[in-house]
C-alpha cells in the first residue's frame, strides 16, 4: 500500500514537472522578444562607464534585477489568485507600453537626430568635473528602473501562459523564468560590454591569428550593440502588437484570416501584421503624449 502511494506521489510530481516544463517553454517563446529588448537596453545602459567598472556595474544592476523579481513574482501570483480577471488587462497594458516605448525610440531618433548619445558618454568620461561615482549610480538606477518595467512585462506574459494552472505550477514557471532571465540577460550583458576589452587584449598578442581575432572583435562590438538596439525595437512591436491583437478577438480573427490568405507564409504575414499594429498603436500613444506635453508647455523628450 505504501509502495503504491509512493508511486502515485512520484507520478504526480512527474506530471507537475512535465506541465511546468511545457508552460515554461511556451512562456520562454512568448517572452523571447522582450528578453531581447531587455538585453539590448541594459547593454546600452551599462555602456559608457569606465572599463574597469563595467563588471561591478553589471553585478549591481543584476542584484537590483533580482530584488525586482522578488517583488514582482509574489505580486503577480497574488493577482492571479485573487484577481485573475486582471491578467488580460495587465497584458494589454503591458503590450501597449511596449509599442509606445518602441515608437518613442523611433521618434527620439528622428526628432533628435542631431544629438549624439555616444559623444555625451565620452564627454562624461573625459570631463574631470564629472562625479564618476554619481554617474555610475545614475546608470545603475536607470538600468534597474528599465529592468523593473521589462521584468514586470515578462512575468505577466509568463503568468498569462500559465493561466488556469495550479498555484504551485504557476509559481514554478515564474521562478524558473525569473532566474533564467536574470542569469541569462546579465551574463550576456557582461560578455557584450567586455568584447572590446577582449579585442584589445588579443591585439597585444604576438600571434597573427589572435591579432586578427582582436580586430574582428573590436570592429564587431559597436555593430553588435547597434544590431541589438534595432532587434530590440522590432521585438517591441512584434511582441506588443501580438499581445494587443490576441486581446481583441475581432482583431485576432482578422489577422488570422489575412494570414491564411498567404498560404505557407501565414506565420510571417501574421508576425508582420502584429508588428504593423504594434507600430500604429505605439505611434498613436506617442502622438497623444506629445500633444498633451505641447498643450501643457512641457518640452518633449
Amino acid at each position: 500500500m505504501a509502495g503504491t502511494s509512493l508511486l502515485t506521489l512520484i507520478d504526480d510530481i512527474a506530471t507537475i514537472l512535465d506541465d511546468v516544463a511545457v508552460m515554461t517553454k511556451v512562456a520562454a517563446k512568448k517572452t523571447a522578444g522582450v528578453l531581447g529588448d531587455d538585453l539590448a537596453l541594459n547593454a546600452q545602459q551599462v555602456a559608457g562607464v569606465q572599463a574597469d567598472r563595467e563588471i561591478p556595474v553589471v553585478l549591481a544592476v543584476a542584484k537590483g534585477s533580482a530584488i525586482n523579481k522578488l517583488i514582482l513574482v509574489p505580486s503577480a501570483l497574488l493577482i492571479s489568485f485573487f484577481l485573475p480577471w486582471l491578467i488580460t488587462p495587465l497584458l494589454m497594458l503591458g503590450g501597449l507600453y511596449l509599442c509606445f516605448e518602441g515608437a518613442e525610440k523611433l521618434a527620439h531618433k528622428y526628432l533628435h537626430a542631431g544629438e549624439d548619445d555616444h559623444a555625451a558618454r565620452v564627454e562624461a568620461l573625459t570631463d574631470a568635473n564629472v562625479d564618476m561615482v554619481a554617474f555610475e549610480k545614475d546608470k545603475i538606477k536607470g538600468a534597474i528602473r528599465t529592468d523593473f518595467i521589462l521584468s514586470a512585462e515578462i512575468i505577466v506574459i509568463a503568468l498569462g501562459s500559465a493561466a488556469g494552472a495550479t498555484l504551485l505550477s504557476q509559481t514554478l514557471v515564474l521562478v524558473i523564468i525569473s532566474v533564467a532571465m536574470t542569469i541569462g540577460v546579465y551574463g550576456l550583458v557582461a560578455g557584450i560590454v567586455k568584447i572590446d576589452d577582449l579585442g584589445l587584449h588579443l591585439l597585444k598578442k604576438t600571434s597573427n591569428t589572435a591579432q586578427t581575432t582582436g580586430r574582428i572583435l573590436l570592429s564587431a562590438a559597436p555593430k553588435l550593440m547597434k544590431f541589438l538596439s534595432v532587434a530590440g525595437t522590432i521585438a517591441m512591436f512584434l511582441v506588443g502588437g501580438g499581445i494587443l491583437v490576441h486581446g481583441v478577438p475581432a482583431l485576432h480573427h482578422g489577422v488570422e484570416d489575412l494570414s491564411h490568405l498567404t498560404g505557407m507564409f501565414s506565420s510571417l504575414t501574421g508576425a508582420l501584421l502584429n508588428g504593423a499594429i504594434g507600430l500604429l498603436a505605439g505611434a498613436v500613444v506617442v502622438a497623444i503624449l506629445m500633444l498633451f506635453q505641447k498643450l501643457r508647455g512641457t518640452p518633449a523628450h
